[in-house]
């Protein structure tokens, strides 16, 4: 079994990923409420990313960073925190785990990183200025991470399209909204939280072993087709 560390695996996305992982591996979450779920492979930790002190683990194999925000505005009425919140919590918040417990991690079994980006950094889209810019910081950060720990540890991260999960019920909030989100898809449809888990399971595994510094879109054909 390994030891997997979800940043912020309570909800969303991080909580499809938990509960994927807790039937074969000891996964620690950390965040600032605790996983819906219980299972005797599961321990959590109450912390806020950015303001909290990490709690000390003695072994990880895998860190996974899941935090992240949705802040849909014309660039007009961002203000220069919109920009600042969300590079704190998409970008220092990773380096910030990334930091505390990479010397942990040097001495896993197979150790790997995984990060989250968007489909915002690679398909131009309206009101995405502030979170396009965090994620392309992410994406950033996976590349050089990568090359900078290699050939120790792996880093990739995967970039979702609209997902249903709280953060992104504003977007989702009736059946016309859902519909139009859907049908802007060339598949027709938008990510469930357990998909981006799926992607989750083999990026972290040894089915992986020689994938890194790759940025994973799972987007429902809309970045790169057009029909």
């Amino acid at each position: 079994m390994k030891n997997i560390v979800v940043i912020g695996g309570s909800k969303g996305i991080g909580a499809a990923i938990v509960h994927s992982q807790i039937q074969h591996h000891n996964v620690i979450n950390i965040s600032r409420t605790a996983p819906e779920i219980t299972s005797n492979n599961l321990t959590h930790y109450s912390c806020d990313i950015l303001e909290d002190e990490l709690p000390d683990i003695a072994s990880i194999d895998t860190l996974i960073y899941c935090p992240g925000s949705i802040n849909l505005k014309p660039v007009s009425r961002l203000k220069i925190d919109d920009f600042r919140n969300d590079y704190e919590i998409n970008v220092i918040g990773a380096v910030k785990s990334i930091q505390k417990y990479l010397p942990i991690l040097k001495k896993g079994t197979n150790p790997n990183i995984l990060l989250f980006s968007t489909v915002a950094t690679h398909l131009g889209m309206p009101f995405h200025a502030s979170i396009a810019a965090a994620k392309s910081a992410v994406e950033g950060l996976v590349k050089t991470l990568a090359a900078e720990f290699a050939p120790v540890i792996r880093v990739n991260a995967i970039a979702p399209t609209v997902t249903d999960t709280t953060l992104a019920s504003k977007l989702l909030r009736n059946e016309k909204m859902i519909e139009n989100i859907a049908e802007r898809h060339p598949l027709k449809k938008f990510l469930q939280p357990q998909e981006v888990a799926d992607m989750a399971d083999f990026l972290i595994s040894d089915k992986a072993g020689s994938t890194s510094g790759q940025i994973f879109t799972i987007d429902c054909g809309i970045v790169s087709l057009k029909l």
